[in-house]
């Protein structure tokens, strides 16, 4: 399939642009350190390039920029047909998303934003083609996680203020904001974030993305008590 052929929108939608920060696979996901031990940092990439990737195959998304300093992803990213952004600037998180808008809509003045994290390695294109289509109807809105307590998707509108909320109890913080929560039943892959091993295990039900599948089969695979 051709970017162009990728990126043509359905009849009447908006064409989002999506801006995903990507942490050095180095430090990324310290929280599955315990149960991925040496193979935390390769983890951490590959969920991120299967987010990614499969956002890149949603119709709605017209371009994907992903804000990232770690080189190695970087390139694998620009490989893809996402825009890489190197440098993320100081102030955190949402500093760095906005900083993404910014040269989202300095690209496109008119287009619609969207921030997602990038740790949904399950992630299904329609099921964020979904959730895109549901936050067309409102300025602002974002999507829960599965605990109920973070965000994973947040998304403004043509002409819409950007400011998402992201780190911590987000889910409240957008709330409080005056965002929509998007409460759809069928986008479990939108809202399944991994930061544990118990959330690992729930995104693998759902059916992870090629190389996140096959770091867990490295991860998961048998000693042979015979090999030193």
């Amino acid at each position: 399939m051709s970017t162009q052929e990728r990126l043509a929108q359905p009849s009447g939608s908006v064409g989002w642009s999506l801006v995903v920060p990507v942490k050095p696979a180095a430090i990324g996901k310290s929280r599955l350190a315990p149960f991925a031990g040496q193979h935390r940092t390769g983890l951490a990439r590959a969920m991120a390039i299967d987010t990614i990737g499969a956002a890149l195959a949603c119709p709605s998304v017209t371009e994907v920029l992903a804000i990232t300093p770690d080189p190695e992803s970087g390139a694998v990213l620009a490989e893809l047909g996402a825009l890489v952004v190197p440098d993320e600037p100081t102030g955190g998180l949402n500093a760095a998303l906005g900083h993404g808008c910014a040269l989202a809509r300095a690209r496109r003045p008119d287009c619609a934003v969207a921030a997602m994290l990038a740790d949904l390695p399950a992630l299904r294109p329609q099921e964020l083609a979904l959730a895109l289509a549901a936050a067309q109807a409102h300025p602002t809105s974002f999507v829960g996680d599965a605990a109920g307590i973070g965000t994973t998707l947040y998304c403004a509108n043509q002409g819409v203020a950007f400011a998402p909320r992201f780190g911590g109890p987000s889910r409240a913080a957008h709330l409080s904001s005056g965002a929509v929560e998007l409460l759809l039943p069928t986008i479990p892959s939108v809202r399944q974030d991994v930061d544990t091993e118990e959330d690992l295990h729930q995104a693998r039900d759902l059916g992870v993305g090629p190389r996140t599948d096959a770091a867990l089969s490295a991860l998961l695979r048998p000693v042979d008590p015979g090999v030193d």
